[in-house]
C-alpha cells in the first residue's frame, strides 16, 4: 500500500505580545492550540473574502432587468455599431500580425 504525503507550506508572523496573548487565549477557549486556532479562523475569513468577491448579489427587480436585457436586447445605438465597426476592421488588417483575434 503506497502512502502519498500531501506538500504543507509554512506561514509565519510576528506579532505584538498582546495580540499574541489575545490569540492564545482564544485559542484556549474553543480547545485549540494556536496553531489551530489561527488556521481555522484565516480559512474562515479566507472563504468569506472569496465569496464575498466572487458573487454578485442582486435584489429582486435588479435580477428582473438583468434578465429581461438578456432575453430583450436594446438595439444597438451608432457609437456600438462603430466599435463593432472599428473592431472588425482591425481583425481584418491585423489578419497577419502575430496577435491571434479568434477566441
Amino acid at each position: 500500500m503506497e502512502h502519498t504525503l500531501s506538500k504543507q507550506d509554512r506561514i509565519s508572523a510576528r506579532v505584538p505580545h498582546e495580540v499574541y496573548e489575545k490569540l492564545c487565549h482564544a485559542a484556549d477557549l474553543t480547545g485549540a492550540t494556536i496553531n489551530q486556532f489561527l488556521v481555522q479562523s484565516a480559512i474562515k475569513e479566507a472563504q468569506s473574502v472569496i465569496e464575498r468577491e466572487q458573487t454578485i448579489r442582486l435584489s429582486r427587480r435588479d435580477c428582473e432587468r438583468l434578465l429581461d436585457l438578456l432575453e430583450n436586447p436594446p438595439k444597438p445605438n451608432a457609437r456600438f455599431e462603430a466599435a463593432m465597426n472599428y473592431y472588425e476592421q482591425t481583425k481584418i488588417s491585423d489578419a497577419n500580425s502575430s496577435f491571434d483575434w479568434r477566441p
